[in-house]
């Protein structure tokens, strides 16, 4: 385990190959020092830090206001729920407001620019909130968009923002929303709630994959005002600037894959970028001081010779600033060759465990596709898996999701039976909630 300021590397794995085994594999636990946002320029050391404290932070909150929110009081919950959050907005931290029907435009401040949060913003913004009302359609792109132009105006390092919607992205195309998600990836972090059961997890899952955030369900209006003060004190701990995972490999090896696995999957292996020879970066997003990942990183190399160790990689954290690069923590991956198959059939139970709980996630997302076209058979078949992995894993919270769904004959061997009649919102919080893992602890 190496230790330098800023970030805490290490690395867990068994190294011990096989004659003629190319293939390693290691957990890598990244953890954020307790006083490391003041120790390398973040601002202050916490919400209570006095004023000024958050002015290298800026949240914009996006509202669907198309005609469908009007049901059920959507709009009148979304109202109050913003204004929930903005009240967790600490003293100093820049913020807007966003409105989205098929088209967009800003709700406070109404000229497009940024706020500095203080007693008589909020009230500002909050009177403004008031006089939302729903009518039009939804065109997410726009509203993300709008969200990218406001926040290249503002100098804050951490950017983050909330968005809401309650139905499908149905007034542009496809290929209009992923352009306007190129545009703000790398911009700024994007938490994404759905409220009701008429909007697609999967429109929202590609948006908070891309931006570095989250995708969730919240199924009653009336829990929205939880949900996003949650959220927006959870983006008001980050105070640790983006910084990037940068894997070096030597020329006799490379990357096969990276992904973070705690607290939740997202796969980084297609969004490296290149950082020098044999080496990539891979984006993380901010981080709260304290704050602990767990990454899987896959390696190939060389087959070497019996009893020759080498490093297979060096992965680091890495910072910019105005002044250069700086490397906060770094851990090394290494891969030894041995005919002793004790060592090299051993596998790492963080490694067994966080491919399963991978596999789970995948298994839930083919299952409830198969499900939604009719095919019992494969549903069957995926959804049975998941539950054979959620319990080899003790993910319980999944497997009551599951439970939901299916009726559990064997948890133990994955038999199961399709329920005939299941509630749009079980599924919908099934889907959503997939790729959350149980995290699996060192020893």
């Amino acid at each position: 385990m190496t230790t330098l300021p800023g970030f805490t590397v290490d690395v867990d794995q068994n190294p011990y190959l096989p004659v003629g085994g190319r293939d390693v594999s290691a957990v890598v636990t990244v953890t954020a020092d307790a006083s490391a946002g003041a120790a390398f320029g973040g601002p202050g050391a916490g919400p209570g830090a006095g004023p000024g404290a958050g002015t290298g932070s800026a949240e914009i909150i996006i509202i669907d206001c198309s005609g469908s929110m009007d049901a059920d009081d959507k709009i009148g919950q979304a109202r109050a729920a913003t204004a929930a959050a903005v009240d967790v907005i600490r003293d100093g931290a820049w913020f807007a407001i966003v409105a989205g029907t098929s088209t967009a435009w800003p709700v406070y401040p109404a000229d497009g620019s940024m706020a500095i949060a203080d007693g008589r913003t909020r009230e500002e913004a909050k009177n403004a909130v008031r006089r939302l009302r729903a009518n039009g359609g939804t065109a997410i792109g726009q509203w993300l968009w709008l969200a990218s132009q406001i926040f290249q105006r503002c100098p804050a390092t951490l950017r983050h923002a909330i968005l809401l919607t309650d139905g499908e992205n149905r007034h542009e195309t496809p290929e209009q929303l992923a352009s306007a998600i190129a545009v703000c990836e790398g911009t700024f972090r994007c938490d994404c709630r759905g409220v009701g059961t008429d909007w697609k997890v999967g429109e929202l899952r590609k948006i908070s994959t891309a931006l570095l955030g989250t995708v969730d369900i919240v199924p009653d209006p009336a829990g929205l005002a939880a949900d996003f003060e949650e959220m927006m004190r959870g983006a008001m701990s980050k105070h640790l600037p983006d910084v990037v995972l940068r894997v070096w490999t030597p020329q006799t090896a490379v990357a096969k894959f990276v992904k973070q696995v705690a607290p939740a999957i997202t796969d980084l292996t297609a969004r490296r970028v290149p950082a020098g020879a044999q080496a990539g970066d891979y984006p993380t997003g901010a981080w709260a001081p304290g704050e602990s990942r767990d990454y899987h990183v896959g390696i190939q190399v060389n087959a070497a010779d019996v009893g020759q160790e080498m490093l297979a990689a060096r992965v680091s954290l890495v910072a910019t600033s105005p002044d250069g690069q700086q490397v906060l923590g770094q851990g090394l991956i290494r891969a030894t060759w041995t005919e002793d198959e004790a060592l090299s059939t051993k596998i790492n139970p963080r490694v067994a465990s966080y491919t399963g709980q991978a596999e789970l996630a995948a298994a839930i997302q083919e299952g409830l596709e198969a499900r939604q076209r009719g095919d019992e058979v494969e549903a069957t078949a995926k959804l049975g898996r998941a539950v054979k992995l959620a319990h080899q894993a003790g993910n319980e919270d999944t497997a009551r999701l599951l439970a939901k769904v299916v009726d559990v004959v064997d948890e133990a061997t994955g038999t199961v039976r399709l329920k005939k009649k299941v509630e749009a919102a079980d599924e919908m919080a099934l889907d959503s909630r997939s790729t959350k893992t149980v995290r699996v602890k060192k020893g």
